[in-house]
Parts: structure tokens; sequence; C-alpha cells
């Protein structure tokens, strides 16, 4: 039994140190160690010995065991140690290659130009609102001033949703002016961007669907040079200083007085073109000193407060921001003109 321990020993001390693997050095801890190992088998034998015999052949039995299980250990390590070496070379990462540029998107030039004019309006002391684009037609047109009849209530001019023309795409953000009259206190100063609906041509200044940003002052003693003198402030901050405007009569339900507010073509300089259609001006608001009756409507006392409003095409603002000759580029996705910003 002797020789037949010794025999154990250095057979599988040499397979030990030949394995290649840890899957190789698992199988040889079973042929070896196992339960049904040659080590076991021999072990079992020692039932034939004499009792003189047995402690020694069971001391050297140990010895053997605890030698076989140090170097199966040993011999683990070294095999774990080589394998995250070439793990840590496979893996080895060459800091002085240049690194794959990754292309990293930025704002629409739209939305550029928003952020912009929230900016300079929040720094007015304005607060901005947002609302549904699916809006009831008594918001949008009759507390607005704008009666059965009114030529901005007619089919042709604006998305409807059912026969009886209560329910609409907003064809105005102005309802939201109505909303903040409704729930804010006095006094108001607001404005409310979003995206609003018409049943315009698409051509280089229109498109069925724009954005609007509208404002609102109530207050007491509000006037219209109160209105051009901040209109003008917003224009000049964004397009810099001494930018050519032009303040034109008009008519809005809403507003009385009205009018129209242009700045001088950014494309031509005022001598005519394509983008404003040879005026040598591009109209970007619609403003006024709020109706009475309006205020009315809201249970706002006309004789006590006033204000006045606007509405600005966004697009607009961006076209005359960033040079942009026609407004259906704003809207393609084409990754050649966005890029330019």
């Amino acid at each position: 039994m002797k020789e037949q321990l010794a025999k154990i020993r250095s057979e599988a001390l040499a397979a030990f140190e030949g394995a290649k693997t840890s899957a190789e050095l698992d199988a040889l801890r079973i042929q070896y160690l196992g339960k049904k190992g040659e080590l076991t088998a021999v072990l079992k034998q020692m039932g034939k010995l004499s009792a003189e015999e047995r402690p020694a052949m069971g001391q050297l039995a140990n010895e053997v065991r605890s030698a076989l299980e140090a170097a199966l250990e040993e011999t683990g390590k070294k095999m774990e140690e080589i394998a995250l070496q070439e793990r840590l070379k496979a893996e080895t990462i060459d800091v002085t290659i240049p690194g794959a540029v990754q292309k990293i998107g930025h704002k629409h030039p739209m939305y550029i130009a928003l952020d912009e004019i929230k900016d300079i309006f929040i720094g007015m002391g304005f607060t901005v609102l947002d609302g549904p684009e699916v809006e009831l037609a008594a918001l949008n047109f009759d507390r607005l001033n704008a009666e059965e009849g009114h030529p901005s209530r007619d089919w042709s001019d604006t998305f409807y949703f059912d026969e009886d023309s209560r329910v609409m795409l907003r064809s105005q953000t102005s309802p939201m002016q109505v909303r903040a009259m409704d729930s804010m206190e006095l006094p108001i100063r607001i404005i409310a961007p979003g995206r609003v609906y018409r049943k315009d041509e698409v051509d280089a200044t229109h498109s069925p669907m724009f954005h609007q940003v509208e404002g609102m002052v109530i207050d007491k003693g509000i006037t219209m040079s109160d209105l051009k003198g901040t209109l003008n402030t917003v224009i000049e901050k964004l397009y810099g200083e001494g930018t050519v405007t032009r303040f034109r009569p008009h008519h809005f339900p809403f507003t009385e007085p009205s009018c129209e507010m242009d700045i001088q073509c950014h494309k031509c300089g005022g001598k005519g073109c394509p983008t404003c259609k040879g005026e040598g001006w591009i109209e970007v608001l619609g403003a006024g000193m709020i109706h009475p009756n309006v205020l009315r409507m809201a249970g706002i006392d006309p004789d006590v407060y006033s204000g006045w409003a606007f509405g600005m095409g966004l697009e607009r603002m961006a076209m005359g921001r960033f040079k942009i000759a026609d407004l259906r580029l704003i809207f393609e996705n084409d990754v050649r003109f966005l890029e330019q910003f």
C-alpha cells in the first residue's frame, strides 16, 4: 500500500503540473481525489491492514491527500493568473489611437429662436404659458371678439372637428390669453408659444402648420407706446441694434387700435426679392390694444385696466434671425440644411 500511495502521489503531481486548462485540472482532481478516485480506492483497503499498520498508513494517506490538494490549489492559481494576463493583453486599449467621432445633435434653428425669445420676455417679467392645440371655438373666436360670420371662422380657413364648428385645431395661441385672463390675477404679463393650424397653401413664407408666440400685458395705464417700445426692444435683441422695423395700421377683432409690424427683408435689405415677394418687408407679427369687449368678457373693467397683445410667427422670426430664404426648409428635415446651425 505504501508503494501505491507513493505512485499515486508522483503520478498525480506530474499530471497536475502538465495540465493545460482548468477543465483538464478538474478532471484530474476527480481522477485522483474523487469519491471513486485512485486515492479513495487505496484507502478502502485500510481494513485489510493490521492494527499496528493502520496508523502509519493513515498518516501517510493524509499526507498524500494534503500534498495533492495543495498542488491542485497552486496549479489552479497559476492558471487563473495566466488567464488574467492573457485577458488583459487581449483587452488592452491603445489610448493613443484617435477615438471615433461621435455625431452630436443640436437645437433646431426655430427652437434656438424660440429660446432666445423666451429669454428676452422672461427677462422683462413675463410668464410662459402652454396650452392645448385642440381648442374650443368659443375661446379661439367668441371670447376674442370674432363673432359668427367673421372670415377667419370659415371652413376654408380653419380645421374643425365637428359640423357645428365648436371644436377645432387652434388657429392661433390667443386662447391662452383668454385662459390667462380667466385664471390669473392682475396685472398680467404672459407669452404663449405653440403650434397653430390654418388652411394656408405652402410657399416660401406660409405653411398649414406653423408656430406662434403670442403675448399679452394687462395693467393700469398701459398704452400703445408701451407696445411699440417692447416689440422694438425684442426685435433689436433678436436681430441686432438698429434693425429697421415699421408699424402699419390694421384691423383685428381682438384689438383696437390694431397694427402689423414688419422688419426689413434680411435677404434683399429692402430692395425686393422672392422672399419678401418684392415688397422689401416681411410681416412678423400683428398687435394692438386689447379691445374693451374682450376685457369685459373676462370680467375686467376697461375703464380701470388696459392692455396690449401681439402674435408673431416663430418661423418668420427664425428666418430673419438666421437669414433663411424659404420657410419650407425649416420643416423638410434636410440634414444638409440643419447642420449649418
